[in-house]
């Protein structure tokens, strides 16, 4: 099972690798806003391209991970 990060954690760990949240976005093609209010809890993630976004985050499991 995976451990799921707060977005503290995830915001601590784009500063730790020296990654550019902006590029990240486009990288992974995400709005950068959708982003940023994940990171400052302002949205859950919970349909579309913020679920998309937390998935990739680690903020959320993966539901194809999940077993039934």
């Amino acid at each position: 099972m995976q451990t799921l990060k707060t977005p503290q954690q995830a915001h601590a760990w784009f500063r730790a690798n020296g990654i550019c949240i902006n590029d990240w976005c486009r990288e992974n093609k995400l709005s950068r806003f959708t982003v940023l209010d994940l990171l400052r809890g302002r949205r859950k993630g919970l349909r579309g391209e913020a679920h998309r976004a937390a998935v990739l985050l680690g903020l959320k499991a993966d539901p194809a991970t999940l077993s039934h």
